[in-house]
């Protein structure tokens, strides 16, 4: 005997459309301005310096008036020193002589007797100059130029848009009942292939 009934579900059917959060901004405008600082090369240069000292030079051919009393100072010292040294050799002299008297003469003769003489010649001037120096210098310094950048933007303005979800039923849920079996005859002595049916006591 088969199933005179047929069932069947037809399921429900959702479409789900999803839009995403997102931030939105206005754009700004915005302005960049530029300056310039110029460095360049710089180059220092000190040449070599002589110094020439003739104070020594000149001096010993024309001495200052303090130079002169010093040098007149001191010929005057060594005259004196001489001086006394030939009066004290006179003297020791007189006091040693014998009595024949020859001593005095003698001495007189020595005295007028002239030594000889100097005429101080020399090669003038007798010092030279004192030459000194100092060393050159020479520095480069070479530095780039700078460029400065100045941004000045306007402020944004952000507008947030929230997230959506929308639910859409393509389909409703339903049931089929469909009826499978044959007709059904009233009374069923009227079905043409009707059989008795057997009773078993």
């Amino acid at each position: 005997m088969y199933p005179l009934i047929e069932i069947q579900t037809v399921p429900i059917e959702i479409q789900m459309k999803v839009t995403n959060a997102r931030l939105e901004y206005a754009r700004g405008t915005a302005q960049m301005e530029v300056s310039r600082d110029k460095k360049g090369l710089q180059i220092r240069s000190q040449p070599i310096k002589v110094n020439i000292d003739t104070f020594e030079a000149r001096s010993s051919v024309m001495p200052t008036t303090a130079q002169r009393i010093q040098q007149s100072a001191q010929n005057g010292i060594q005259a004196s020193y001489e001086a006394t040294a030939v009066l004290a050799q006179q003297g020791r002299a007189m006091m040693e002589s014998p009595v024949d008297g020859t001593v005095i003469p003698q001495m007189a003769k020595d005295t007028v007797q002239r030594p000889m003489v100097n005429l101080n010649i020399q090669f003038l001037p007798s010092a030279g100059a004192d030459l000194s120096w100092t060393g050159g210098e020479m520095s480069i310094h070479y530095e780039m130029d700078k460029l400065n950048f100045d941004w000045r933007m306007e402020q944004m303005n952000f507008t947030f848009v929230p997230g959506d979800i929308e639910f859409t039923m393509t389909q409703r849920p339903d049931v089929i009942i469909k009826y499978v079996g044959g007709p059904l005859y009233v009374p069923p002595s009227s079905d043409p292939d009707y059989g008795p049916v057997d009773v078993m006591a």
